[in-house]
């Protein structure tokens, strides 16, 4: 049973202000804290990739470049396959809103015939999750 005399609050657990009645003076508003700083201009900051341009050994720079580009290809790869899988899922019959390889092209700025190459593709990955789980 609700406690008839707990305090209302809003939605963050905050206990909602009572309504001012009569007598009662209205609620102190709070202002906007000073600004004790002027904020700096935009200024257009150095352009860094990975702070490979601060590595000045070449061996720690090839090391570490390296890295990154196998972790790039790996995610490209990975990414492709999530799209070769949508692809599929967008062009299933199954869907009353299935689309054409031109579509899923138009979609993707592919070509129609690589949106093709795709949509086979991922149902191949379709059939290898399922085959998997």
């Amino acid at each position: 049973m609700p406690d008839p005399h707990a305090q209302a609050s809003d939605q963050s657990g905050v206990p909602a202000q009572a309504a001012p009645g009569p007598g009662t003076p209205p609620a102190r508003r709070l202002r906007p804290a000073q600004l004790l700083f002027e904020p700096q201009a935009d200024e257009p900051e150095q352009e860094r990739f990975f702070d490979l341009e601060s590595i000045e050994d070449p061996a720690e720079l090839l090391r570490r470049s390296t890295e990154l580009a196998l972790a790039f290809r790996a995610a490209a790869e990975r990414a492709t396959d999530f799209q070769a899988i949508a692809a599929a899922q967008l062009a299933d019959t199954r869907r009353f809103d299935a689309l054409s390889p031109a579509e899923i092209a138009a979609r993707a700025d592919w070509t129609p015939d690589y949106a093709v190459r795709m949509v086979e593709y991922g149902r191949g990955l379709q059939k290898q999750r399922s085959a998997e789980h």
